[in-house]
């Protein structure tokens, strides 16, 4: 018994040595099945590759050209050999068609797939195990990696990244770069948004103005938004070369030749990513109309209420227009998946037009929607008979759709649509706005909300859950100007998502980000404009009531920080925050980190006050939670509820929007008293979307009010213990929210408020 017990701890302290070992392997996504061996194989200039008659020639030569980017020569490459090889080796019984196994022993390297896609990741898995220098051309005379034995597939078919080129352009080298980072990651399906209001990207021969005029614009208030903020940062410079000089006006922009596209298919295809066009209709079709004005239902071509006028479902020179443009499409791009958009369709022309209402009357169409969901299944009739499958923004199933068409689920405030979706019988892919937005700034949660989404929603079960092929995460360029942002926005997050989709273990996220710091080094080599990792501990706001001291934790070892106190952008010539700083006098500072490439981290400013406590509120008569008035009515701005009439009036046991408040705009003020349980500098911390502000002893503690996406904002106020007055007023847009009140007191980990500090 005592040797079984003993024979036990020794197996399970070689599981924890061997995921511990892991963890200091650079590899994300980390593989499905990882086991850690002793010893180690040497690859040399004399190293031969073994590849299998008739099987993965493009994945072996590109193999051996990343090893010979390292060595400086190719490797030999043999149908049999018997000394020191990497052995390709194809091996049916492998099921999965992107999965694969790799063994590396003292005597050789072995990797076996069914198909090539599974070697192509084996040797993405064998790139981020050899030297980051690799990346930048530095040279080696040999390599040296670690015995271990990876069965290896991935647990999501789709595992996508989208890019909108319509909004800002980025050019055909750029969309290689980023097809080589979705390929480090194991990344296969790149989602292009060819057109938009804004511009239209890719040649059309049979329609020719789509580009020479729709691929064409003066500057627009995105543009005018992003030239402000380059004076600051110059990453939100517009690329200089997508603008020309035409008839005396400054255009900006640009589109794909179809010589160009093909080849970048071709390109991706090589890496085993599919590109899925996006040809935007029948709303979002500004330029098109510019250009062909027969397009809509009435010749105008202007912004309603919320979005621009779509194209006209109701005459037939629609649809040869759309399946003329979808047939030169489809001899573009090879893949199954063409997605026509269909969101944000502003249907209220449709009402008006005669050719619709007769076409309503004639085909039994009920409304609107109805008729936006004619379309749709007419062009995936289309699609279909072609070959292709349809892909649509979830908006396609408020008509009716067919449950052969694949709903990409993007608005999170209509959390039934993937649900009604998969009940229809439709596969689904998960790109909700909250967390997989790249657009939406990062902060320091993002990394963790995306790592622990859930792809599958926690209401389906059983068969259904096939149905949800997997997840993306959407780029949209309003505010994207320039390939440098494109890279903050995406990296790492990107890292994240990849893991997530491939592994999805939650339980591996510690070692994610143990490995995610490994990672830096390689995306230094690759020049990636990545996002650094946010200094910890920030507070917006903070109060000392003697003196304080600024101590930050670097994140990264070569990480340095500098601050400036007269309001100016820090740079590496400003003051470095060495080791500690103590400020004992009321000031602002602003800093930033800096890596020794150049790359700059996010600018926080931190305004420091000096204050004394303040004295608790005496009131014996007080009752559980908060009072709160509810406004059914848009506000852009918080103040804009004061001296409105409220719609009605509740307690609110805590900080959460109750399941009442129904409209799709509204505003909130909680008014009433928090129990403080003890003197202290209390830090506040406001997540709101869309904006909210938190006051607390009639002071102004957070400021996160406007419309703008999820986002945490910060304060701090010196209280003495019992009851202070406290006011947090909340506002919604439209388009859904969030709301969350955190607290810590003298530097304690942030935690929900408890409800049992409210009192009215």
């Amino acid at each position: 018994m005592r040797k079984t017990i003993l024979l036990l701890f020794a197996f399970l302290l070689l599981l924890v040595y061997c995921k511990s070992m892991a963890q200091t392997l650079p590899l994300i996504p980390l593989p499905t099945h990882l086991t850690m061996s002793e010893g180690n194989f040497t690859i040399t200039e004399n190293t031969v590759i073994v590849k299998p008659k008739g099987y993965f020639a493009s994945e072996t030569q590109q193999l051996n050209n990343l090893l010979a980017k390292g060595l400086g020569k190719k490797l030999r490459e043999e149908s049999t050999f018997s000394g020191m090889a990497i052995q390709l080796i194809h091996d049916a019984s492998i099921t999965n068609v992107e999965g694969y196994t790799l063994e590396i022993n003292a005597s050789k390297i072995t990797i076996a797939a069914s198909e090539p896609a599974g070697i192509f990741h084996a040797v993405e898995t064998i790139r981020q195990l050899l030297p980051p220098a690799i990346e930048r051309g530095a040279k080696f005379k040999k390599f040296v990696l670690p015995a271990l034995k990876i069965n290896d597939a991935p647990a999501f078919a789709w595992r996508g990244m989208h890019l909108d080129v319509s909004r800002h352009f980025f050019s055909i080298d750029y969309l290689k770069t980023f097809l080589d980072r979705m390929a480090l990651y194991k990344m296969n399906k790149l989602h292009l948004h060819l057109t938009d209001d804004e511009g239209w990207r890719i040649e059309i021969k049979k329609y020719p103005k789509l580009t020479e005029q729709g691929a064409w614009r003066v500057f627009d208030k995105n543009d005018s938004a992003c030239m402000k903020r380059a004076k600051d940062n110059p990453d939100f410079a517009i690329d200089k070369e997508h603008i020309i000089q035409r008839d005396g006006k400054t255009l900006y922009g640009g589109f794909y030749t179809q010589t160009e596209m093909k080849a970048l298919v071709a390109y991706a295809a090589a890496k085993h990513i599919d590109i899925i066009p996006e040809i935007d209709m029948p709303g979002h079709m500004m330029a098109a109309i510019t250009a062909y004005p027969f397009l809509t239902c009435n010749g105008e071509n202007k912004r309603g209420e919320l979005f621009t006028k779509p194209i006209c479902p109701c005459n037939e020179t629609t649809f040869e227009f759309a399946e003329n443009i979808f047939s030169e499409i489809m001899d573009i791009f090879p893949s199954k998946f063409i997605h026509i958009g269909g969101d944000e369709v502003d249907r209220s022309d449709w009402a008006k037009s005669a050719a619709c209402k007769a076409l309503m009357e004639r085909e039994g169409i009920k409304d609107l929607p109805a008729l936006q969901s004619y379309f749709i299944n007419r062009m995936e009739r289309f699609f279909n008979s072609k070959g292709r499958k349809l892909i649509g923004w979830d908006e396609i199933i408020e008509g009716g759709i067919s449950n052969t068409a694949i709903v990409m689920y993007w608005r999170t405030w209509v959390p039934e649509a993937p649900i009604k979706a998969a009940k229809n019988g439709n596969q689904v892919i998960m790109t909700p706005g909250e967390p997989l937005y790249f657009d939406n700034p990062a902060d320091q949660y993002s990394i963790y909300k995306i790592y622990h989404f859930n792809t599958i929603p926690k209401a389906i079960s059983g068969e259904q859950t096939k149905q949800f092929i997997g997840a993306q995460a959407n780029i949209w360029a309003e505010n994207i100007p320039s390939e440098k942002r494109a890279d903050y926005m995406a990296m790492p997050r990107m890292t994240a998502l990849a893991e997530m989709l491939w592994t999805n273990q939650a339980d591996e996220y510690e070692s994610y980000t143990k490995r995610l710091l490994l990672q830096y080094k390689r995306l230094d080599a690759l020049h990636v404009n990545y996002r650094l990792p946010d200094l910890p501990g920030m507070i917006n706001e903070n109060v000392f009531t003697d003196a304080d001291t600024l101590a930050i934790k670097k994140p990264l070892d070569d990480m340095r920080i500098f601050y400036t106190t007269d309001g100016s952008i820090p740079t590496t010539k400003a003051n470095e925050l060495k080791k500690y700083l103590i400020i004992n006098t009321t000031q602002s500072l602003k800093l930033a980190a800096f890596m020794p490439n150049g790359l700059r981290g996010d600018i926080y400013q931190l305004n420091f006050k000096k204050k004394s406590y303040i004295e608790a509120v005496q009131n014996t008569s007080t009752k559980p939670g908060l009072l709160c008035s509810y406004y059914k009515d848009f506000f852009k701005k918080v103040g804009f509820m004061n001296g409105k009439t409220a719609d009605s009036t509740f307690t609110a046991e805590n900080i959460i929007v109750p399941s009442t408040v129904k409209a799709p705009s509204f505003g909130l003020q909680y008014r009433g008293y928090i129990d403080i349980p003890a003197d202290g500098i209390y830090s506040f911390y406001l997540t709101c979307d869309d904006g909210g502000i938190l006051r607390i002893a009639n002071e102004e503690t957070v400021n996160n009010d406007g419309l703008h996406s999820a986002a945490e904002k910060n304060g701090q106020v010196a209280l003495r213990k019992g009851l202070q007055s406290f006011a947090l007023d909340f506002i919604e847009g439209g388009g859904g929210f969030t709301l969350k009140l955190k607290y810590s007191v003298n530097g304690s980990t942030p935690t929900e408020v408890p409800s049992s500090w409210f009192k009215n």
